[in-house]
């Protein structure tokens, strides 16, 4: 598998984001060769909002923004968003 890196695209690990949520938007990105400016340019996402996804540090994501975020990369939420359960899940 060829390893794509692009200016401005960093894969932030799990461990930056919820533990049961894996975010690979950036991962995609990458895979399409596109870059953030090129998403807000084809979403009209505002740029905040998108850092902020590809970082990690929201605490939710509007079903608009992930709709157009699948059109853009041409892909579903499961290709964005994998479930790990936790080891530990509370009781």
């Amino acid at each position: 598998m060829e390893i794509i890196t692009i200016k401005n695209v960093l894969y932030y690990p799990n461990e930056y984001c919820n533990n049961m949520i894996e975010n690979r938007v950036a991962i995609y990105m990458a895979i399409k060769r596109l870059d953030k400016r090129d998403i807000v340019r084809m979403t009209g996402i505002d740029r905040h909002t998108l850092n902020n996804i590809c970082k990690c540090k929201t605490k939710g994501i509007e079903f608009e923004t992930l709709n157009k975020l699948c059109f853009a990369l041409d892909c579903t939420l499961n290709d964005l968003f994998r479930y790990v359960p936790d080891e530990n899940p509370p009781v």
